[in-house]
């Protein structure tokens, strides 16, 4: 197995501290629509709960090889396309690649290299992403894509990256993020995310789901899974879907509650304003307790749902997590995680949470990747080295990340799950597998394995 290549960075920079503070509440991004802001490179099987321990505190410093000392070489460019509409904003994951990026660039860069990077946003128009994806090759000039998290930019450009040559790193949402040689994600994405929520309630005891999402494209691929996984219960699963942004969350708190049952679960896959909006309907409607679980994927689990939600729903709601935990986590990773956040990612209005930690984890692979180049930064040598990360632990993942030269790529496909405490989220069950009962994830493991929880943080 690959060693973590900061790890010894992250120990010489035990000396330099770096206080921490407060981030912004919130989930919608600042960044701008539909263009690419300035280029955002500056020169300048269940796992112990317990929390690691940290030796020290690490600066944001520890991102680079040479702290202190700013790139200046030749940029490799690099580039991103995100969702960011109302009711549904996944900016923040590309703005904390960026801000990974930007760290690096002012503690060495790679091998002295800046990187130049061009997050993008779009609002789930085919001709809109796609003229965005021509954007980023023929005007930007990006050797690699980077930090993408889009409801359908998978489907729209997978022919595109493929003819090119170029093997996507992201947070993927839509089908084609999983199924195709030139995309992996650091993430679950909605369905895999999903089937760890309903996986973990139905083996507490619920007897029944009621699954609610977003009515985006691909609710149908997203729902198969929990169904799926329902269905190798016997549990019976009911499936809906809800126009976004939501406008009368009483009725839809009503109807899963009553579709769930007193021995049920009620299963939400919303980005956090809108699964925000929902849980906080049923507690004033006084319904939290009218079933047995709430349940929800990754993206509800960020400081800001935990603390608006209060004590009221501790141990009633549990989120799958994706990434590790981090409010209880003090280790080198944890701490290298939230410097950046603190001092380059004053555009991630989300603060600590998933989607930031997948931003983060995206720069961790892409610049693990580049210093592997010893020759010229092109787009094929960069899409070479993107493709050829195998076993590389994280820091934050429970498995050791692996491209890899597949037909498909579902390397995250191991999760945690926690629960609100008092407005911070803690762990309720360590690294367990997603079930194969879904089809897909059967499939990718009998093609690639299934790799084995490896030491976070």
């Amino acid at each position: 197995m690959q060693t973590h290549p900061r790890r010894w960075r992250l120990a010489a920079a035990l000396t330099s501290v770096l206080a921490v503070g407060g981030v912004l509440a919130g989930c919608s991004s600042s960044s701008s629509t539909g263009s690419a802001s300035a280029p955002t490179s500056s020169a300048g099987a269940s796992t112990s709960t317990s929390a690691p321990a940290s030796s020290g505190t690490v600066s944001a410093s520890a991102c680079g090889t040479n702290p202190g000392v700013a790139a200046t070489g030749t940029p490799i460019i690099l580039g991103g396309i995100d969702t960011k509409q109302p009711g549904t904003d996944f900016s923040d994951i590309e703005n904390m690649t960026a801000a990974y990026f930007n760290c690096v660039n002012a503690n060495g860069g790679i091998n002295g290299h800046p990187i130049k990077y061009y997050g993008l946003t779009e609002q789930t128009s085919p001709p809109q992403i796609s003229s965005l994806a021509k954007q980023l090759v023929t005007s930007d000039h990006v050797m690699g894509i980077v930090g993408s998290s889009s409801i359908i930019e998978c489907s729209v450009d997978a022919a595109y990256w493929k003819s090119l040559g170029f093997s996507m790193l992201g947070a993927g949402i839509d089908p084609e993020c999983w199924s195709t040689p030139n995309s992996a994600s650091v993430n679950m994405g909605p369905r895999y995310s999903s089937d760890g929520a309903v996986q973990y309630v139905l083996s507490q005891g619920a007897t029944k789901i009621a699954f609610d999402q977003s009515n985006v494209p691909g609710t149908t691929y997203i729902a198969g899974g929990p169904n799926a996984i329902a269905k190798a219960k016997g549990a019976p699963i009911q499936d809906f879907t809800e126009n976004v942004p939501i406008t009368s969350a009483d009725g839809i708190a009503i109807k899963l509650v009553d579709a769930a049952g007193p021995s049920g679960a009620v299963v939400l896959n919303f980005t956090p304003p809108e699964a925000l909006i929902i849980l906080q309907a049923a507690q004033k409607l006084n319904l939290e307790d009218r079933v047995k679980y709430w349940a929800c994927s990754t993206p509800c689990n960020t400081d800001f749902l935990a603390k608006s939600l209060g004590p009221k729903w501790n141990d009633k709601l549990f989120v799958n997590a994706e990434l590790t935990p981090l409010d209880q986590d003090n280790g080198k990773t944890a701490q290298l995680y939230k410097a950046i956040l603190a001092q380059y990612g004053s555009n991630v209005s989300g603060g600590v949470g998933s989607f930031s930690q997948m931003g983060f984890v995206q720069g961790e692979v892409a610049v693990h990747a580049l210093e592997s180049i010893t020759g010229a930064y092109t787009v094929a040598s960069v899409n070479a080295a993107f493709k050829a990360v195998s076993n590389f632990n994280t820091g934050m993942l429970c498995q050791a990340f692996t491209y890899g030269d597949y037909s498909e790529h579902i390397p995250n496909n191991m999760d945690y799950t926690v629960t609100p405490d008092n407005g911070i989220f803690v762990q309720a069950q360590g690294c367990t597998d997603i079930p194969d009962s879904d089809p897909q994830i059967a499939a990718y493991r009998a093609l690639a394995g299934n790799a084995p929880a490896v030491p976070t943080s």
